[in-house]
């Protein structure tokens, strides 16, 4: 599915379920909690900290999902076009690091 269409699912759920938008500042606080809920899955599942039990069920795919359904409400909220500003980000990363991660030493086996 398009970045496009994701955008149009998230409006059309929001008033026929959500009642309307939160507002902007509410929802960049829902962001920074639903990345924190990554953020403990990834430390504790892939990272040092030990795993708590209440953690071991939590669905990494859920989560970011989460982080995904807001981002598309801030998108929405603000008009931005995120499929063409994610092709021209892709653009701009390609141009500006084509050589810069295989010359990274850090980065040889």
């Amino acid at each position: 599915m398009s970045i496009k269409k994701s955008q149009e699912q998230v409006d059309e759920w929001i008033k026929n379920h959500g009642v309307r938008y939160f507002n902007e500042l509410t929802n960049m606080a829902q962001l920074t909690e639903e990345v924190g809920e990554v953020a403990r899955i990834i430390a504790r599942r892939y990272g040092e900290q030990s795993e708590k039990e209440s953690d071991k069920n939590k669905d990494l795919g859920e989560e970011l999902a989460d982080v995904m359904f807001v981002v598309l409400c801030l998108a929405n909220q603000t008009g931005t076009d995120l499929e063409a500003a994610f092709h021209k980000k892709l653009q701009i990363k390609t141009e500006r690091d084509h050589d810069r991660h295989h010359n990274n030493s850090k980065l040889k086996s």
